[in-house]
């Protein structure tokens, strides 16, 4: 079964306990006059747009595995161009790409803004998911658009939206990402490292406990592999809001030989040990799966759910969207530069240091459970074929992109109240033989889900503590900053 409509399958079990939200100017400041019988919702075309956005990259994923940063940078661009098309039928946006006049009044009519953002996200998407082009062009069609209009006229809808299009692709070609494959010391490669990146330690071999060690994976055929660090380059991708990507960086993590890392070590140890079926269960859910749409994904699934809850028009949904994606965006290119800086090491090559041949709880694989065993076969609760993310582990991007995507929720809607709820089964992806009974997560607040991300990370076993708490603080450094950006883009400052 396709894992995105497992995923949007799973969404739609969140029961909505909140009415609307007494929101802040800032998110209707620039609404224009609603239509008495404007679509709302899961109705409206953005959120439709949306909708699409988790597909295409639920594919991504599955053909290329999955690649949070890069997914990131395709959500946070598509939906900060869509906003330039939007911004050109509002009376106070201001497009961040897009150099073309405001049309006129009499223009700014839910049909001009339908039609510019979709042509705007076709000409994205297109580029992005070049390899779902069939699938854009019939989903073009089935919102009654022509996917080979190709005019960059800026007095018709279509046209501005290519050519919002356009332009953002034209201003990110050099961003740093190397989306091209032609950055000096690449190999011709989309998104390769350039910069020649190499570990301290190897997968058979830690010289230095401190730094990150690649591990071994299944490759679900009787072999393993080893898989190489993940975008190590991204820390110097163009952020969108903030100065420099290390404007927020941390200070240092606890090392080696410190009393706080020995208690955070063994407190990932004591966690794992005592696993409830609530602790896995959210474990999984954060984790999101192997064909995931990762964190930027999770929280436009997040803010979809805010759309259907509060009865969004286009006009809110492209403003939401754009908002969590771009602040998504910064939070890992902010999250990675602080990794690559540190290069710090993960609970994985950490219990095996402590622990080596002590015996202790533990979970010792999918098909036997928790057992007691040698600290130096302890392993994070998880897939073989995904034992253990591939990058440094300071400071934790699960808590980074969390931290920062709810509370710009919380500045946008006006309230941190979230209010939903997702039934699971625990064990479901991980330890299909000990599944346990259906259990119900709770997600009262923003700020609460973005705690429960960050926790997740320590229960299964990825992050310790101190990467958690960092991110969580760094994701809302970075939401500070893009939403006083977001203030300025819809006229508001």
């Amino acid at each position: 079964m396709n894992k995105v409509i497992i995923a949007s399958i799973v969404m739609s079990t969140f029961v909505v306990t909140s009415c609307k939200n007494n929101t802040q100017e800032a998110k209707s400041d620039t609404t224009q006059e609603v239509l008495v019988d404007e679509p709302r919702g899961k109705d409206n075309i953005a959120y439709q747009w949306g909708k699409m956005s988790l597909e295409l990259t639920g594919n991504d994923t599955e053909r290329n595995k999955p690649r949070p940063t890069v997914t990131s940078r395709f959500l946070g661009l598509t939906w900060a161009a869509m906003f330039d098309a939007w911004a050109m039928y509002d009376a106070k946006a201001r497009p961040m790409y897009l150099k073309a006049e405001r049309r006129p009044v009499a223009e700014h009519t839910l049909k001009n803004k339908e039609i510019a953002i979709s042509h705007c996200a076709y000409n994205v998407f297109k580029v992005f998911y070049s390899a779902d082009s069939i699938a854009l062009k019939d989903f073009m069609k089935r919102l009654g658009y022509n996917p080979d209009n190709n005019s960059l006229d800026p007095s018709t809808p279509e046209g501005l939206g290519n050519l919002a299009a356009k332009s953002m692709l034209e201003a990110r070609m050099r961003d740093g990402s190397n989306q091209y494959g032609d950055e000096k010391g690449s190999n011709g490669k989309q998104y390769f490292d350039y910069t020649g990146y190499q570990p301290v330690n190897t997968p058979d071999k830690n010289v230095n406990i401190d730094k990150w060690q690649p591990k071994y994976f299944s490759d679900g055929k009787g072999g393993k592999y080893a898989p190489t660090c993940l975008t190590p380059f991204w820390g110097k991708v163009k952020p969108y809001a903030l100065d420099s990507a290390n404007q927020f960086r941390p200070a240092s993590p606890p090392l080696y030989g410190s009393t706080q890392l020995e208690k955070e070590v063994a407190e990932v140890v004591d966690l794992q040990a005592k696993l409830t079926p609530e602790n896995k269960a959210l474990v999984e859910f954060m984790r999101d799966g192997p064909r995931s749409v990762q964190q930027a994904g999770h929280w436009l699934i997040f803010a979809q759910n805010v759309s259907i809850r509060d009865n969004h028009t286009l006009d809110e949904d492209v403003k939401m969207y754009y908002l969590v994606e771009t602040t998504a965006m910064d939070a890992f290119i902010a999250a990675w530069e602080t990794k690559r800086y540190y290069d710090s090491a993960r609970p994985y090559a950490l219990v095996h240091k402590y622990y080596g041949k002590k015996m202790i709880d533990g979970w010792a694989g999918p098909e036997k459970g928790m057992q007691k065993i040698k600290g130096s076969d302890w392993r994070p609760y998880s897939p073989d074929e995904f034992l253990c993310p591939a990058f440094p582990a300071y400071v934790s991007g699960h808590s980074t992109v969390s931290g920062g995507c709810s509370k710009v929720l919380e500045l946008f809607t006006g309230s941190d109240k979230f209010g939903e709820e997702v039934r699971l089964v625990p064990g479901k992806m991980t330890e299909p033989k000990f599944i346990s009974d259906t259990i119900t997560l709770s997600l009262p607040t923003f700020s609460e889900t973005a705690n429960l991300a960050g926790i997740s990370r320590v229960l299964g076993g990825y992050h310790i503590q101190a990467d958690n708490i960092a991110g969580l603080k760094l994701g809302r450094d970075v939401a500070g900053k893009v939403y006083e950006k977001y203030l300025y883009r819809i006229g508001v400052k």
